[in-house]
């Protein structure tokens, strides 16, 4: 039995799984102490449950307890770890490096950065949305403190060579910060392997609850030391004062205990199914062109251009599936994505692009139906283009001199 609007958005955002509320409803309730609270059997019981996520976390990304750092979510870790590390270092240099499509937090994070007078390269990325260790080795200059390269692109779902960037800082003495929000629980991601030194997790991507983040800081070999961003009582080892989201951060580690323990099989599922909608689209319709990297991407994104069809009139006609134009985070805006545009996608396609992401809970039922229904819409849209008509005759629009009036 189907149930609308189909959820194809696992990507802006996961349903909580019923074992991860389970694991925090006493939290809300009989067990409701401030883990601060060191005087009494409600304080202890807190920072007990609030220790024990701590290493389900650190367990799922090769790490110790003692190097995870609570936070409000993804947007707080990645501005805690590029300001703190800006400002802690700033007498050994000003230069950081990036990528052009980073999430908007990291992005507007090195814009602000820049008015402070801080040095920012922007690594161009190519058309599959990927950088190389070699752009990033070109890049680093003695005053070079940070870079930061997102694992995972929340659009396009490209997969960046995280370890091989991780070895050329390593090598160069700078620190590298990754935003593996949408990658960790979903592959497997070691901190060690991968050579990180900083990086930014969130629940609400892996089923568990919103609001409720973590920035893995690397303690051995070498200690990273960040400035906080936020002042108070110094939580957090003094890199995060505020009072512990306590249900919020046992939920956060039963969805990492699950990610762990269902992660291998749940990526098999999932980029099955992934496929087996992008086939299905590709089969009965053609002008599309799939963004990001066919194979080094995330199991359950896909992202597509369906050519000939304006991005907001197909998603008006698609109302009984949720799914992004965009990413979550500027969809209100109607400016084409500034991924794809980074990635080199035309103006006409990036409008016309559309991420549908495919998670734990998604059905093959589902994935049947959305392939037919958003098949018959594009195809409707395109029944009332003449772009299209002129297009299957084989005319080159590109070649067209369009007449101003």
């Amino acid at each position: 039995m189907l149930k609308f609007p189909i959820y194809l958005d696992n990507n802006a955002t996961t349903p909580v799984d019923p074992r991860v509320l389970e694991a925090m409803i006493p939290f809300f309730t009989g067990d409701f102490g401030n883990a601060a609270s060191r005087s009494h059997a409600y304080g202890w019981k807190a920072e007990e449950a609030v220790e024990y996520a701590r290493t389900q976390i650190a367990t799922l990304i090769g790490a110790t307890d003692k190097e995870i750092v609570f936070t409000s979510g993804a947007t707080e870790s990645n501005n805690l770890a590029i300001k703190g590390v800006a400002d802690f270092y700033k007498d050994k240099g000003d230069h950081l490096i990036t990528t052009r499509t980073e999430h908007k937090c990291v992005l507007d994070t090195m814009k602000r950065l820049e008015r402070q007078g801080y040095k920012v390269t922007w690594l161009d990325t190519d058309k599959t949305g990927r950088v190389t260790a070699q752009q990033v080795r070109d890049a680093i200059t003695d005053k070079t403190i940070l870079v930061s390269v997102m694992w995972a692109n929340n659009e396009i779902g490209t997969l960046q060579p995280i370890a091989e960037i991780g070895k050329v800082c390593r090598e160069k003495k700078v620190l590298f910060h990754t935003d593996a929000v949408q990658g960790v629980g979903k592959l497997p991601f070691n901190v060690d392997e991968m050579n990180v030194d900083l990086v930014s997790l969130t629940a609400h991507k892996i089923y568990g609850p919103k609001g409720v983040g973590a920035l893995y800081v690397r303690r051995k070999p070498t200690r990273v030391r960040l400035t906080p961003i936020i002042d108070g009582g110094g939580h957090e080892r003094g890199m995060r004062s505020g009072t512990l989201n306590v249900p919020g951060i046992v939920g956060f580690g039963k969805a990492c205990e699950l990610a762990k323990a269902e992660m291998a099989e749940e990526g098999l599922r999932t980029g099955r199914l992934r496929k087996r909608l992008q086939d299905y689209f590709f089969t009965h319709l053609d002008h599309l062109e799939l963004n990001g990297h066919p194979d080094q991407r995330l199991p359950g994104n896909l992202n597509i251009s369906f050519a000939f069809v304006e991005g907001e009139a197909l998603m008006m006609a698609i109302k009984n599936v949720a799914v992004s134009s965009g990413s979550a985070c500027t969809s209100a805006s109607l400016e084409p994505s500034y991924v794809l545009r980074a990635c080199g996608v035309t103006e006409d396609l990036a409008h016309t692009s559309i991420r549908f992401g495919v998670g734990r809970f998604t059905t093959e039922e589902e994935i049947d139906y959305v392939g037919k229904y958003v098949t018959d819409q594009v195809k409707k849209l395109r029944e009332m283009s003449p772009l299209y008509e002129m297009a299957k005759e084989g005319v080159d629009l590109s070649k067209i001199e369009w007449a101003a009036h």
